[in-house]
């Protein structure tokens, strides 16, 4: 008798990937070709090769396995709204790979535009620190600003308008992306005003 007679849901495939056993690796497998899809949309979204996108869909794919099986995956969202989160976090890391492993921060960060949109002396130290081609002190500030600002900001570096970033990253509208994004912008130049502020600081 078959495992499954009528197509799986969700819910079937997490129960039989914590039954374990052979159950476990079919409903793997089954998982895995549900949302095989979302390598496509990568390409498109992420303007990535298929190759990193394909990585990034499989690095996200054992993520999501090991999530289920150790419990931290609690049902609390859709598994497809998890799965997709992850794997989107996942290509913003191979974007920002690429756009490091370049050794030019002009690439990595197209922030012209955007720094124009933010006061004179907050333009002064983040165009500074471009003029230093400080990329190092630059990430580490955007690792400061948590996932989502970080995710926004990369996404914006790479020449994403603020209605992809509100697809990419489930806004409701392109007007909530640039709010969140400008919102994320003064939180950047904040974090460079106390960094220059602290003892041992230039």
């Amino acid at each position: 008798m078959p495992l499954f007679s009528r197509k799986p849901t969700d819910a079937d495939l997490i129960a039989g990937i914590r039954a374990g056993g052979s159950q476990r690796r079919l409903c793997e497998n089954k998982l895995y070709e549900k949302y095989r899809y979302f390598v496509a949309e990568g390409v498109r979204k992420h303007r990535l090769d298929e190759e990193d996108c394909a990585s990034a869909y499989s690095d996200t794919i054992l993520s999501v396995f090991e999530s289920i099986t150790s419990g931290r995956f609690e049902g609390r969202s859709e598994l497809k709204t998890y799965l997709y989160q992850i794997f989107t976090n996942k290509c913003v890391d191979a974007i920002r790979k690429k756009t490091t492993n370049r050794s030019s921060v002009h690439d990595a960060f197209s922030l012209d535009d955007s720094l124009m949109q933010l006061p004179d002396a907050a333009r002064s130290v983040v165009q500074g620190l471009i003029d230093q081609s400080d990329v190092e002190n630059l990430h580490r500030h955007l690792k400061e600003l948590g996932d989502k600002c970080r995710t926004m900001l990369l996404l914006m570096g790479e020449g994403y308008s603020d209605d992809e970033i509100a697809q990419t990253m489930t806004y409701n509208s392109a007007a909530v992306a640039k709010t969140s994004r400008l919102r994320c912008l003064e939180k950047l130049r904040e974090s460079y005003r106390k960094s220059h502020e602290r003892p041992g600081n230039n």
